[in-house]
């Protein structure tokens, strides 16, 4: 399971950073801040996979 979280919140990032550079290339400035809000919640998610880990290896 900790495996599908952490590859779920990776894909968010990717496609948050794609979104953004989209947004920037086009110059649409609600599609950047689209990317960077994906990027900051996939950011979240793996910080709370890797807080995950260190108490299930203790």
């Amino acid at each position: 399971m900790a495996r599908e979280q952490k590859a779920k919140a990776r894909m968010e990032q990717v496609k948050g950073k794609l979104k953004e550079v989209m947004g920037r290339a086009v110059g649409n400035e609600r599609m950047t801040a689209e990317g960077k809000a994906e990027q900051a919640k996939g950011d979240a998610r793996q910080a709370k996979e890797k807080g995950k880990d260190v108490f299930r290896h203790r």
